[in-house]
């Protein structure tokens, strides 16, 4: 991967969602990719999901989200989408490399990847699922 740095906003921002100080309403699409990229600049693909997936499990504990909500293959390919674009080019911060990464702000992409049915299956919920239409890029 190409050496792309966090901010110090993107930093605080990382440590107000570890401390559970994100309102549910203001943790949208581009907050989560803003911490997958933040954790993708501070380790390997397995650790930032692993994060991830640490995070975000606590963030719906603690705004009284159900755990359900959870979606494991979701937060896996996404981070995986952040990482496929991180390798495209250096940034000193998120701002930067979601204005040269586009396609990553279309909340609907993961459907060219992923047909409906096992996108918002059960099984993709509770455990990762391959792609069954193409590959995420790596």
């Amino acid at each position: 991967m190409l050496a792309s740095t966090a901010s110090e906003s993107d930093l605080a921002f990382q440590r107000e969602v570890e401390a559970g100080d994100v309102p549910a309403s203001a943790f949208d699409h581009l907050a989560h990719l803003r911490l997958a990229y933040v954790y993708l600049c501070q380790g390997d693909l397995a650790q930032a999901q692993h994060k991830m997936r640490r995070a975000l499990r606590s963030f719906l504990e603690a705004n009284g989200i159900p755990a359900a909500k959870y979606h494991e293959t979701l937060t896996r390919a996404w981070v995986m989408a952040v990482s496929h674009f991180m390798n495209r080019r250096s940034s000193p911060s998120f701002s930067a490399f979601v204005a040269h990464s586009q396609p990553l702000l279309d909340t609907q992409v993961m459907l060219t990847h992923y047909s409906a049915a096992a996108l918002f299956s059960e099984r993709a919920r509770a455990a990762f699922v391959e792609p069954d239409l193409e590959a995420i890029p790596g």
